[in-house]
């Protein structure tokens, strides 16, 4: 059944994403605010309600509560929330329930961290273990990266899909972020530099990975009977949902169907829409392989079919579905919860037609997608126009 929400996402904002040394996680915290704030029009003294995620440089067991007092604000409800790269999406699910039931008015969802530059190569390695089963993972060395290989070997042995395909995908997003004056990396690259990149997990490559970012993202999202505060007249948040098949790889029910599929159906059902109304898409891209698995099992193209439809522009600007439009995870950042946070801000300004030379035209109705873990974690959304 149809069910129409009324939360509106008022304002977002971002940092520059790369490596900033001088920026500590609290400051990149701040800094997204006080973008988000401005987008709106609001203040820190209009802010009732506060979401934060989690920090791996900065891991305070309250990052919400930390956050506030380092602001000066007392909010009427604060909480931290984990969801692996799925926290972002269902920071603003979370969110709008708020607003919807009147616990706040303006609940200000917020995501960073520094990475790249506050941790080295082998502390984040370690913290990133962490994801694998402590007792039948871990052990036998399982990364993330390998745990994602295990899924791509799989999907193209089941559909006949090619790494030129893949890297038709990073080589695409790139050119996207190349329009983004905030990327991390805005060089262009060719399927040759995609296919001749080291190895890191077969057959992912290099370029086939997501970067490692400093950097942070805001959304505020606010009550219906605000908008004639706000500066904007914000997008609507219109349907959310979410889906879990496991948390390990070794418990997942299949190595190419997960939970993006419900999550997905959940957040259209809701919206009342489907998948072939979607004007622009930002779904989340830790791996080529993740955002292949991922545009198949929510709807958009049917099975072993996004690949090819990826080779042939099918994801770019004029394409059938243009997708990260901001360059996404490969090429714009992951700077932690802040990189799914990114997808958020990016949808919000296509739907507001403030993305210039990469902006959709005519662009009403954008879909969102959060992933967390190894395909574990899901959260979708669907925004519209306000």
């Amino acid at each position: 059944m149809t069910h129409r929400q009324s939360a509106l996402l008022s304002g977002v904002g971002n940092t520059r994403v790369g490596a900033m040394p001088e920026a500590s996680c609290l400051g990149l915290h701040a800094q997204a605010t006080q973008a988000a704030l401005a987008d709106a029009g609001l203040s820190l003294r209009d802010i009732d309600g506060v979401i934060c995620a989690y920090s791996f440089v900065e891991p305070y067991p309250m990052l919400s509560s930390v956050f506030c007092e380092y602001m000066g604000i007392q909010p009427a409800v604060t909480f931290s929330l984990q969801l692996g790269g799925a926290t972002g999406a269902t920071m603003i699910m979370q969110a709008a329930a708020l607003v919807e039931a009147g616990y706040a008015r303006h609940v200000l969802c917020v995501t960073a961290d520094n990475r790249l530059s506050g941790m080295s190569r082998d502390g984040a390695v370690a913290a990133l273990a962490g994801f694998g089963h402590p007792e039948f993972e871990v052990p036998y060395g399982l990364s993330i990266p390998a745990a994602y290989a295990l899924v791509a070997q799989r999907y193209l042995h089941e559909t006949g899909a090619t790494v030129e395909q893949l890297a038709a995908i990073a080589v695409q997003h790139r050119a996207h972020a190349a329009l983004h004056p905030d990327a991390h990396q805005r060089t262009p690259i060719t399927l040759d530099e995609v296919m001749h990149s080291r190895t890191i997990a077969s057959p992912l490559r290099l370029l086939d990975c997501c970067l490692i970012s400093d950097g942070g993202a805001a959304v505020i999202v606010s009550a219906a009977d605000t908008a004639a505060d706000l500066r904007t007249p914000g997008v609507r948040l219109l349907g959310a949902g979410q889906g879990h098949t496991h948390e390990h790889l070794i418990a997942a029910p299949s190595l190419t169907d997960f939970g993006c599929k419900q999550a997905a159906a959940r957040a259209f059902a809701r919206a009342g829409v489907t998948p072939a109304e979607i004007d622009v898409a930002e779904i989340y891209d830790s791996f080529t392989i993740t955002l292949l698995v991922e545009l198949e099992s929510i709807g958009f193209f049917a099975r072993g079919e996004a690949g090819a439809a990826a080779a042939e522009g099918a994801l770019g600007l004029g394409g059938r579905l243009p997708c990260n439009t901001h360059g996404g995870l490969l090429s714009f950042g992951h700077s932690g919860a802040a990189g799914g946070m990114f997808h958020v801000v990016e949808a919000v300004r296509q739907l507001r037609g403030e993305c210039g030379a990469r902006q959709v035209r005519d662009a009403e109705l954008a879909f969102v997608h959060g992933d967390g873990g190894v395909l574990s974690a899901h959260c979708s959304l669907v925004l519209g126009r306000a």
